[in-house]
């Protein structure tokens, strides 16, 4: 089943796994240490990211590694970016609202 990014990124722990990921690749239990939680805990977080390409796995001898996929990262800063310019539209709307008040105060 393929999962939604925006749902995947819902859940705060996997966004500390993304957090965490995003510096460098970590093994699973690498992961876990970081976190008060089972081992099958991070393994399913991890399974939910990797189904919605957000990490990639690379194996290494035993030892499997989890990393970022950057480029689908790209996908929530579009989407994001949106909002991103109604916002600055409205604070510097409100940047000017609150210069001409404090013009009229002096």
């Amino acid at each position: 089943m393929r999962r939604d990014i925006f749902q995947a990124i819902a859940d705060p722990t996997r966004r500390a796994i993304i957090t965490l990921i995003a510096l460098q690749a970590m093994t699973p239990n690498a992961i876990a240490d970081n976190f008060h939680t089972t081992r099958q805990a991070v393994s399913k977080h991890l399974r939910i990211l990797t189904e919605c390409e957000l990490v990639k796995q690379k194996q290494e001898g035993r030892e499997i590694y989890y990393s970022l996929e950057v480029e689908k990262m790209k996908e929530i800063d579009i989407w994001v970016d949106q909002f991103r310019k109604i916002w600055e539209t409205r604070f510097n709307q409100l940047d000017q609202v609150l210069a001409t008040i404090k013009k009229q105060k002096k």
